[in-house]
């Protein structure tokens, strides 16, 4: 297989997650019916962002894996032969819960998943509450279209996450993603903080000769604690190749099936002529275990 097709799905969200559920159901057969093989949803897309406060009763949109969700993507993927890439709030045991996103192959297994490593704690992305840091490690996912490095949201502005991946032999790096405006930041601030999102990821494309998937939400979600004014997420997910070209992106603030078909023979092209890989000091880089170096 040279030519992979590929569907982004970027949704707004609402506080029924039979609704948003559903909601993504037909957006994946339409997917599918389009021809695509490899369909990324969202961070944590089964509902609301949650973690705009901490309340302990949220705890309860948790669900073990596998579990009821599972079932229900599981079947999806199954039914229209893709494979799925989701991203669930999983409760390991009580008091013991991750953000988790799970693969599915196109027989409808489970082919693996990743538990979110970086975990931010901000105004309004309270994870620390709630996520307890991954202890997978930054291991590929086998499936029938790839190798998938699938990392989450935060993990996307660190190069050692995606070095990793591509290292362990990703020949696909994915970012389920949640992150928008602050309503008080300027118009300036605003297309800083936007730039910044895409260019590191590219950032990260380039540097590993890989393409880079990231689907982020859209809409606004307001705070339930009326502290602040919620979150306007940016939209804008996109499809990178492995020098970083832009492939295929979505608006800002409207709901999008991106369907991009990707070369899977460029990333080895692209690394015979920048061959990053093979010029790597690995004798020099002790410190990056590291901390800080004082």
């Amino acid at each position: 297989m040279s030519t992979l097709r590929i569907a982004l799905i970027q949704q707004s969200s609402s506080s029924d997650l039979e609704s948003n559920k559903s909601k993504l159901a037909d957006s994946i057969v339409s997917c599918a019916k389009k021809g695509a093989q490899l369909i990324v949803l969202q961070e944590l897309h089964n509902s609301l962002y949650f973690c705009q406060t901490e309340d302990t009763s949220l705890f309860d949109l948790a669900e073990p894996i596998p579990g009821p969700s599972t079932d229900y993507y599981g079947n999806l993927a199954r039914e229209h032969r893709i494979v799925l890439v989701t991203s669930l709030f999983e409760k390991r045991s009580a008091g013991l819960y991750h953000n988790t996103a799970v693969v599915f192959d196109s027989d409808g297994s489970i082919a693996g998943k990743y538990r979110k490593m970086h975990i931010p704690d901000d105004p309004a992305y309270y994870e620390k509450f709630y996520f307890t840091p991954g202890d997978l490690g930054f291991e590929p996912i086998q499936t029938s279209v790839g190798k998938l490095g699938i990392l989450i949201c935060w993990d996307q502005w660190y190069p050692e996450a995606a070095r990793l991946m591509a290292l362990a032999g990703a020949e696909i790096l994915i970012y389920p993603t949640a992150i928008g405006f602050e309503s008080t930041d300027s118009e300036e601030e605003k297309k800083r903080q936007l730039d910044a999102w895409i260019i590191s990821q590219r950032g990260h494309a380039i540097a590993n000769g890989i393409h880079v998937l990231a689907v982020n939400r859209t809409g606004h979600e307001p705070d339930p604690s009326g502290q602040t004014n919620g979150i306007n997420f940016w939209g804008n997910s996109f499809i990178a190749g492995p020098q970083g070209e832009i492939l295929g992106a979505a608006p800002e603030s409207e709901d999008a099936n991106l369907i991009v078909d990707i070369d899977l023979g460029r990333s080895e092209n692209v690394r015979r002529w920048w061959p990053f890989l093979r010029d790597r000091r690995i004798d020099a880089y002790g410190d990056l275990t590291k901390r800080f170096r004082d």
